[in-house]
């Protein structure tokens, strides 16, 4: 059973650290940013809120300069292009201070109002509080299909599972941060490191609204993409499912070639070799294909750990508080200006 926290911040120290990434998110921003002070000025804990732009085109980057200073804290990191949403949440644990880290996303259909929630349970002893979706409300019948298929998958495969119907909306003790930040792999697929270290977890319930304004910046193939991310990251089965695939369709032709065999032997019939041929190479040729495929999968993340270049680039930092400039940029991988 958890037990009860102990919250005695020092001097300076944040307890509460929401991360939000954002990507073209001009329009959603007021709404956004209205609701989050309504809450965060209802909680004791001192805040902050680290906005992760990660290379917008429009004006999002010029609105969250605009932000006024208040009680709260801001950070906002500009990323040097878009690296992703993984990445840019990868960039907000790294520069988050905060006891306690809510991941939090921009379009507002992770309503901030369950903020008071999650810190009462975290507060009772949690280190991981899951936000579980009952409902996904303004998503196609297929996108709720797919994913609940997507959740079967990789808790089939992977060794540690993923909740089921539990986004990035989550929060997360100081240790588990800790955890997470130590990792040093560079094919980020987030919802499985963040359920990876484990710790004491609870969840709590929730309708997800439909996204407040905008559409999504996710497509089918980002999904798909990220699906294989996740599959490949967490689990070598598919390399042996690959493996048994070939001994079946070796054991096949055996069978297959034994029973041509004996139907020569024993009652002189011949059997038409074209078709019979055909089919055999087309089903060996589909197997290897296939093989070669998840073998290509792996190596080409081998391949992208091993070059051991940088998940993200920030190029700019807006720090509105008490924390200077460059205290903050202790902490942050900036870009490297040439010449």
């Amino acid at each position: 059973m958890a037990q009860i926290k102990s919250i005695n911040p020092s001097d300076g120290q944040i307890c509460l650290s929401i991360i939000i990434p954002v990507y073209n998110e001009a329009e959603v921003l007021p709404p956004l940013i209205a609701r989050l002070s309504r809450v965060l000025s209802s909680i004791p804990e001192s805040a902050e809120i680290v906005f992760i732009d990660d290379g917008s085109c429009d004006n999002t980057w010029e609105l969250l300069q605009q932000l006024p200073v208040n009680s709260c804290e801001h950070q906002c990191i500009r990323l040097s292009r878009n690296f992703g949403k993984e990445a840019a949440m990868t960039a907000g644990l790294e520069q988050a201070r905060g006891l306690a880290v809510i991941l939090l996303d921009a379009d507002l259909q992770d309503p901030p109002e369950l903020i008071p929630q999650m810190l009462e349970a975290w507060r009772s002893g949690f280190d991981v509080v899951n936000m579980k979706r009952k409902k996904r409300l303004g998503e196609s019948w297929f996108k709720r299909f797919s994913a609940a298929a997507f959740y079967r998958i990789i808790n089939g495969m992977a060794e540690s599972p993923v909740p089921e119907n539990v986004g990035d909306f989550r929060l997360l003790s100081r240790q588990v941060v800790d955890c997470i930040n130590s990792l040093p792999e560079r094919n980020r697929f987030m919802k499985g490191i963040l359920s990876w270290p484990g710790f004491s977890q609870t969840e709590i319930l929730f309708d997800r609204d439909p996204r407040y304004l905008g559409e999504t910046k996710w497509n089918y193939s980002k999904l798909v993409g990220l699906a294989m991310d996740g599959i490949t990251s967490f689990s070598i089965k598919p390399l042996r499912l690959a493996t048994w695939a070939g001994i079946l369709t070796a054991l096949s032709a055996f069978t297959y070639g034994g029973w041509v065999l004996l139907k020569t032997m024993l009652w002189g019939e011949t059997v038409v070799g074209y078709p019979s041929l055909m089919i055999v190479q087309v089903a060996l040729a589909g197997v290897q294909l296939l093989a070669l495929g998840l073998i290509g999968e792996y190596l080409g993340r081998v391949f992208m750990e091993v070059k051991q270049r940088p998940i993200y680039l920030i190029s700019e930092v807006e720090h509105k508080g008490s924390r200077s400039q460059n205290e903050a940029g202790d902490k942050v991988r900036y870009l490297e200006s040439m010449g």
